[in-house]
């Protein structure tokens, strides 16, 4: 999987996660402790997620880690 599809991919997750529980970017980032700007650029996938940022978001939103990585293949 390219390293680009693997960010489109997170971005899906998050994005679907974060709609799912009714909370804006800007709540999202708040809870997380991010930028607006970061949550809504990952979601595009046009960043690379550091872990410790994907734990951040995964708490944020009550979701394992993994769970923002479903149907990520290597």
């Amino acid at each position: 999987m390219a390293k680009r599809d693997v960010r489109k991919l997170f971005g899906k997750n998050l994005r679907e996660r974060r709609l799912a529980l009714g909370l804006s970017q800007e709540e999202l980032a708040e809870h997380a402790d991010l930028h607006r700007t970061y949550v809504g650029s990952a979601e595009r996938g046009e960043r690379n997620v550091s872990l410790e940022n994907i734990v951040r978001l995964a708490d944020a939103l009550k979701v394992k880690p993994s769970d923002l990585l479903k149907g990520v293949k290597a």
